[in-house]
């Protein structure tokens, strides 16, 4: 019985409630310590948690209350004028349309697009804001004839007989972060955009406090609905946050943190304010190396339109590319983009907030985008080189690279456009067309009247950002000098004219130090007693160095100084045939005070620099001082046509229409090391150099190396011939192949030479040649 009892259920019940009861203090101990550990821990964590939100806290404030986003210098051409009378060929102006992203339709019927019947053009020019206030959109009307505008008229929009087309952007000065943007308020939205956008990314963004869990809901559902991911779950405040402050690695530290500053970001500031940084600060694209970021920068890469002036489907993609820029890019994945565009266009169709007949004529529409983008990070690498030490005579780098300035240059991308291909054109053929491809070049076109650069090409090769020739290759100029030297002794009208001989005979110069300098003439011959104008047409230079000599070389240096030249020059004898170092705008400068008639006209490559909110900060105008005699400079130019008709220049109208007026000069180095050519019409100025940048020999003379590059960029660019206005004090006399006075122009070799109004011969002969009254002791005088 007893052995029973013990192995009752009951007594067993009891032994097992007293062995738990004897094993309870020890659970209960553990249990105490586990929740003592936790809550330690717990508050160790929340001290944490609280340190590393006061720390984030203090990163979203300090960054974006501090936020300074650095913006690149735009950089623009010139913009393109039309009305009656503008010289623009066909070829020059479609270039120009297609570099500005216009769009080829039937009937330009919308800003951006034009037609064109043969020589009729018809186009519907965008809106831009110059300094001068904002150009609107015009639809324009107008035919080309013999390079000229005709029938010029405005058909759509305020009338006005001359229009502006927006300038193109040749390049930025950029900050090294590489990113690239155009700061838009939120008031530039265009109609629709911000729904759309909240429709597709954010729908509760005015209700969210940073994080929201139904949009993200929502996104699951849709997404396992449509099979692929059409929507995110992550709110624009979200977006923002890992833009302006976190990588983009995919961790849950990072969506934690994430998560954390968002809602700080809304803690601190408001919608509107969060969403206007949003707009400038959302990834668009990629550009070369450049990253577009923000709508206002990403509408004129993608459109070619401010972001103000969008139509509802442009609106669309832009927010359509937020997703995935590369994978949506529309110029290399044009069915994607055009899907994820509909599709957020369905999206917006749901709130209600865009009539329907709206979204289906924006479904209708392509996608629009500009077959090349505006943006370009630099399209003329020398060029921008030459703005760049320009503009560094006023601003300091880190502005430019970040104060988002609007630098408005000279530039006419036609006129680089034909200096670039003659280059290539003429290298290539002086080449031979061989792989070894020795000979480099470099060439400057200035507008005459005022010095604006027009286009500069550093090398054959002129999209390579490497040495800038016709900046930095100093090079002997050669016969380039003669004509300063010519100038500096027709300034002298009672000792030189144009008819006064000069002697083209050996001679030997004997130094202090023993040296002698034996100068000679280029075919090694001499010619006599020459007029002073056929030595300068002929560039004889024993003829020169004589006159050099006697007028004295310092005040040939001067004279150059004047016009222009910066450069420290020594006072040598050698100087006198060119032995000084140079870059082809050193010369450019230089040529510039001959084809004004003497005036110092300092070269400019920038119009003005505005902010980039409109504010103008410069203004470079015209800036013109006399320096030397008009007088004298008339004669040289006389002597330069002479040159171009007669001279060393004369191969250039195989290339040139023969009724065009040019002046112009020729300039060899010794062995062809350098061949030089500067020249001008009545529009533009032209220097070109051909050489090696070893300075080895070539077997080209000026008149067969830089004069074919000369007159095949002149050939190719509508001009005026050049005709200049002849001073009060000069006047024309006829004379014959003697240089004597003629009583008639009928006689033969007649030629009609400008005096200075007191130098002229003070008698005449017949066409016998028989002197009349006191010339001949004039003339004996003259010639001895």
């Amino acid at each position: 019985m007893r052995a029973m009892a013990k192995s009752s259920p009951k007594n067993r019940s009891r032994g097992k409630s007293k062995k738990n009861q004897r094993k309870s203090p020890e659970k209960q101990g553990f249990r105490a310590r586990f929740w003592r550990v936790f809550w330690r821990l717990g508050l160790v964590g929340l001290v944490v948690l609280a340190g590393w939100t006061v720390y984030l806290d203090a990163v979203v404030t300090s960054k974006f209350e501090g936020r300074r986003w650095e913006i690149p210098s735009r950089v623009y051409a010139r913009p393109l004028e039309l009305y009656d009378g503008a010289a623009v060929t066909t070829v020059g102006l479609g270039n120009e349309l297609s570099q500005l992203g216009y769009t080829p339709v039937r009937s330009a019927r919308e800003p951006g697009t034009y037609s064109r019947n043969g020589r009729t053009f018809e186009i519907y020019t965008r809106a831009f804001r110059f300094s001068d206030g904002e150009e609107p959109a015009r639809r324009l009307r107008f035919s080309i004839s013999g390079d000229r505008v005709q029938q010029f008229r405005v058909t759509a929009g305020p009338d006005s007989p001359v229009v502006r087309l927006e300038p193109i952007q040749i390049g930025g000065i950029y900050p090294a972060h590489k990113e690239d943007r155009i700061l838009i308020k939120l008031s530039d939205a265009p109609d629709y955009f911000v729904p759309a956008l909240l429709a597709t990314e954010d729908r509760d963004f005015y209700e969210h406090w940073g994080i929201a869990p139904l949009s993200i809901a929502r996104a699951m559902w849709a997404n396992l609905r449509a099979g692929h991911v059409v929507q995110g779950g992550s709110t624009l405040t979200q977006q923002l946050v890992k833009n302006l402050y976190l990588s983009r690695e995919q961790t849950l530290v990072r969506k934690g943190n994430e998560a954390i500053m968002a809602m700080l970001l809304e803690l601190h500031y408001d919608k509107p304010e969060i969403l206007q940084t949003y707009l400038n600060e959302v990834y668009l694209g990629q550009a070369g190396s450049r990253s577009i970021n923000g709508f206002g920068l990403a509408s004129q890469f993608y459109f070619g339109e401010s972001f103000s002036h969008l139509d509802l489907h442009e609106v669309a993609l832009l927010v359509a590319i937020i997703k995935g820029p590369s994978y949506y890019d529309p110029r290399r994945h044009p069915q994607r983009a055009l899907a994820r565009r509909n599709l957020v266009l369905d999206l917006l169709a749901q709130t209600g907030k865009v009539p329907a007949d709206k979204i289906a004529e924006a479904k209708q529409r392509g996608l629009d985008v500009v077959n090349k983008p505006s943006y370009s990070n630099a399209r003329y690498p020398a060029y921008l080189d030459l703005v760049r030490r320009h503009l560094a005579r006023e601003y300091k780098d880190e502005d430019l690279k970040s104060a988002g300035l609007r630098i408005f240059t000279t530039l006419n991308p036609e006129i680089q456009r034909i200096t670039e291909q003659s280059v290539r054109k003429t290298l290539d053929r002086l080449d031979g067309g061989g792989k070894d491809k020795t000979l480099e070049s470099a060439a400057v076109v200035t507008s005459r009247d005022s010095g604006e650069v027009l286009a500069l090409v550093g090398g054959r090769e002129p999209k390579f950002a490497g040495f800038n020739r016709a900046v930095d290759a100093r090079r002997p100029i050669g016969s380039l000098i003669k004509p300063f030297i010519y100038l500096t002794a027709l300034s002298h009208p009672d000792k030189y004219t144009l008819i006064t001989p000069v002697k083209d005979e050996p001679f030997t110069l004997v130094f202090d130090d023993g040296r002698r300098w034996s100068p000679e003439n280029y075919e090694h011959e001499s010619h006599g007693l020459v007029p002073l104008h056929r030595a300068l047409a002929k560039s004889y230079n024993l003829a020169t160095v004589r006159v050099g000599l006697d007028v004295g070389v310092d005040e040939v240096i001067d004279n150059l100084h004047k016009l222009g030249l910066d450069s420290p020059v020594q006072s040598y004898p050698s100087m006198l045939l060119g032995a000084i170092n140079l870059s082809p705008v050193e010369v450019a400068s230089m040529y510039q005070g001959l084809a004004t008639s003497g005036f110092n006209t300092p070269l400019r490559t920038i119009r003005e620099v505005m902010t980039a909110d409109g504010r103008i900060l410069s203004r470079y105008g015209l800036e013109v001082d006399q320096v030397v005699d008009p007088a004298a400079v008339h004669l040289v130019q006389y002597a330069m046509q002479e040159v171009m008709r007669e001279g060393t220049g004369r191969s250039a109208y195989r290339y040139l229409p023969s009724d065009l007026g040019l002046a112009g000069k020729t300039g060899t180095t010794n062995d062809g090391r350098d061949s030089w050519f500067a020249g001008f019409s009545g529009d533009l100025v032209t220097v070109a150099w051909v050489g090696r940048d070893d300075n080895g020999p070539t077997s080209l003379t000026g008149a067969t190396g830089a004069l074919p590059v000369w007159a095949n960029i002149m050939s190719r660019i509508p001009q005026y011939g050049f005709s200049p206005v002849v001073p009060s004090d000069v006047k024309y006399e006829w004379v014959d192949g003697k240089q004597q006075a003629l009583t008639s122009e009928s006689c033969d070799n007649a030629r009609f030479v400008p005096f200075i109004v007191g130098s002229e011969p003070k008698d005449t002969v017949n066409c016998s040649g028989d002197l009349t009254r006191q010339v001949r002791s004039w003339f004996e005088g003259l010639f001895q």
